[in-house]
């Protein structure tokens, strides 16, 4: 490959990492211009750790015959602490060269060469020759949590391995590459955070422009509270170090059922939840709601069955539904803001769900959701009077699951 080759690979991966091309893209389309320039590359990957609640990291790889899955993306888990993962995390090149300071290493492959790393062993057995490892480091402006550096491993089954001038050409062309991909690591970080803090569809809304103060939607939309039984005689009874486990597990299975159904969770708020569920047809939004209800009581029930078997607090959630027009957006200061949903109709949601413990009831909804409702759905409905909720000037017919049906529902 000559300096005129070189040079166009690194203006193709600097164009594509502008227009938004993916890691996994920019890396297979890379390698490919590589081997087709005749630099005889094999196998590659890339790591590079994230900022995500449960992954602490992705894989991407690229193999040239792209076999069985070979190219791909591997998430891995949390590398620093005690376990499989941290082991091998430490007996590899990629710990060797952030612990040593060195930016690159390289390891011939095959009879009477060292085999000082356990994946050496592995890719000679693969019929690989030569082994480069790189790392590129970030300035401590440039890191974002635990990413302060990429890793990358290049490996050919040419028999007389990497050539001089071949080696050079990688680590020079390496360069380009991981900046595009630190564009796309990114960009999919601030997707990652955006709708892990602010809830899917408000993250898009933000991710999309909608960040100016006071720029906000006038909706129709379906709102859910729900809270937990007895949180605050828990928090006094229990092990500390159990009540943030405790909100955790309660918290996954409400949010994930709202999700499954098609709902948004706009705030958390020790343990209660706000969530919306946005349908051009209220009637569909409702049902939405009523099968987020169904999903989070059985994955309640089989969550307790688990936490009694290990001795642990257990507890139920109380929900209002509620159906209404708020205003959906960025509200608060010039410094911070939340996007979120303001109006009447939160703050009767609010009070609905709040009155659960007084009527004894799990599950209350408003006259306005029973409206909404399709036909079949309220026959699941019945009447529990007329309340007054306060800071409210009427009081209204309340509604709640009827237990018929749920003892039909849960057998």
């Amino acid at each position: 490959m000559d300096t005129a080759q070189a040079a166009h690979i690194a203006k193709w991966v600097t164009e594509a990492g502008l227009a938004g091309m993916s890691e996994l893209e920019l890396l297979r389309g890379f390698c490919t211009r590589l081997a087709q320039e005749g630099l005889p590359v094999c196998r590659v990957n890339i790591i590079i750790d994230t900022l995500h609640p449960i992954h602490e990291g992705r894989v991407f790889r690229w193999h040239r015959d792209d076999q069985d899955g070979l190219n791909s993306i591997i998430e891995y888990g949390r590398t620093n602490v005690e376990g499989q993962a941290a082991e091998n995390w430490r007996r590899s090149t990629f710990y060797h060269l952030w612990a040593s300071g060195e930016d690159f290493l390289r390891r011939r492959l095959g009879p009477g060469h060292i085999e000082d790393f356990s994946v050496l062993t592995d890719l000679r057995a693969e019929g690989q020759t030569d082994y480069l490892v790189l790392i590129h480091r970030f300035e401590a402006e440039g890191a974002i949590g635990e990413m302060d550096s990429f890793f990358s491993s290049w490996t050919t089954d040419v028999p007389s391995g990497f050539g001089d001038e071949e080696i050079t050409l990688l680590r020079e062309l390496a360069s380009p590459l991981m900046l595009a991909v630190k564009c796309a690591s990114l960009a999919r970080i601030a997707k990652t955070l955006v709708e892990t803090y602010l809830g899917r569809d408000a993250g898009r809304l933000v991710l999309s422009g909608r960040i100016a103060r006071g720029v906000t939607d006038r909706i129709q939309s379906v709102l859910w509270f729900s809270d937990l039984h007895s949180f605050t005689h828990i928090t006094e009874t229990a092990d500390p170090e159990q009540i943030i486990p405790f909100l955790n597990d309660y918290s996954e299975a409400i949010i994930s059922s709202i999700y499954e159904a098609g709902g948004d969770v706009l705030k958390l708020i020790g343990d209660g939840a706000l969530a919306i569920f946005k349908e051009e047809d209220p009637s569909q939004a409702c049902r939405c709601a009523l099968k987020a209800e169904r999903l989070m009581q059985s994955r309640i029930r089989a969550l307790n069955e688990e936490r009694l078997s290990c001795n642990l607090p257990v507890t139920s959630a109380y929900l209002g539904l509620h159906i209404g027009e708020v205003f959906y957006g960025n509200i608060g200061s010039q410094d911070r803001l939340d996007f979120t949903v303001v109006g009447p109709a939160v703050n009767e949601v609010s009070r609905i769900g709040a009155l659960c413990r007084s009527v004894e009831r799990d599950v209350l909804v408003s006259s306005a959701f029973f409206s909404a409702a399709a036909e079949e759905d309220r026959e699941c409905l019945v009447s529990v009077g007329r309340y007054a909720l306060r800071g409210i000037a009427r009081p209204q017919e309340l509604f709640t699951l009827d237990p018929a049906w749920l003892d039909e529902s849960q057998t």
